[in-house]
């Protein structure tokens, strides 16, 4: 009964920290379906304005609160957990630097909880803090995505033979195929100054592509994300996210994540999990990015 309870706690927690988005969701979606129709309906000049409108700081990538289990294998105590995201970015100018782009910093804390064992110990906490350059992508005044250049830290805090860090250039790219679906690419090139993990790159990748469907009341969404895994052969991490909103005035969705592959964690990163999970999620105004 107390573990069910510290459960019940934390979604109202983790749906608490960003009630204050809903106040702008609906009038920033209303602004991006419009801002990405087919129809040129806004010069660069309106489009460049609606984002910088936008909130300085806001989410960065989906946050959420999930419990599951393994499909591969019996679940257990010890098997079975909770797993939450916070992410958040503070935008520090506007898109009036050169190339219209904009400089922000981000956020990123992901965290493994064994709430089923006895003391429901914290398995692995990752930190991810970064700095960032986005440009938008505006082609006959119509916005269409944008590209971003991240200097990106994740780390779990440990120490001696626990310890798991790394550092990345990040380039990656998110475009619009229509007010329903974006696609995203990104890669990176790593700095390990890590000897616990000088062979991620076999087990986190050297990039990522992800599609993101929306449906256009925005109730129901749902993503895939492909992690290919260092060497030639057919090797990859997978992500599925299916979302449903369960009032339509929040910004809150019922959230299903089946995760398939290594590198979930930094602790476990050389092992193969396939887990799913089942809880919250709140989502940034747009599109997700992953």
């Amino acid at each position: 009964m107390n573990k069910f309870l510290v459960l019940i706690l934390g979604l109202f927690f983790n749906l608490s920290i960003f009630a204050q988005e809903k106040e702008s969701t609906n009038k920033i979606i209303a602004l991006y379906e419009k801002m990405s129709s087919r129809r040129p309906m806004f010069n660069a000049d309106s489009v460049r304005r609606v984002i910088d409108n936008r909130p300085y700081f806001t989410m960065f990538k989906d946050n959420y609160f999930l419990g599951g289990f393994p499909v591969n294998k019996q679940p257990t105590d010890m098997n079975s957990d909770v797993k939450f995201q916070l992410s958040i970015s503070q935008r520090i100018t506007k898109s009036k630097l050169p190339f219209d782009t904009y400089l922000f910093i981000m956020y990123t804390q992901k965290a493994f909880w064994n709430v089923f064992q006895e003391s429901m110990p914290m398995h692995d906490l990752n930190f991810n803090p970064g700095i960032g350059l986005a440009h938008l992508i505006i082609h006959e005044n119509r916005y269409i995505g944008k590209a971003m250049l991240l200097l990106e830290h994740e780390s779990n805090g440990k120490d001696s033979i626990w310890s798991r860090s790394w550092n990345k250039i990040t380039l990656g790219a998110s475009v619009l195929v229509n007010k329903n679906l974006e696609l995203q690419l990104k890669t990176w090139i790593p700095i390990i100054d890590s000897d616990n993990n000088r062979d991620i790159l076999n087990y986190a990748g050297i990039f990522q592509f992800s599609a993101d469907f929306m449906t256009t009341n925005r109730n129901f969404s749902a993503a895939a994300i492909i992690t290919k895994r260092q060497g030639w052969n057919m090797n990859f991490n997978t992500v599925v996210e299916l979302s449903y909103k369960f009032r339509k005035k929040e910004n809150q969705y019922f959230f299903l994540q089946y995760y398939n592959g290594y590198a979930e964690n930094l602790l476990d990163y050389n092992k193969f999990k396939s887990m799913l999970r089942l809880g919250f999620v709140i989502k940034p105004t747009d599109f997700s990015f992953f």
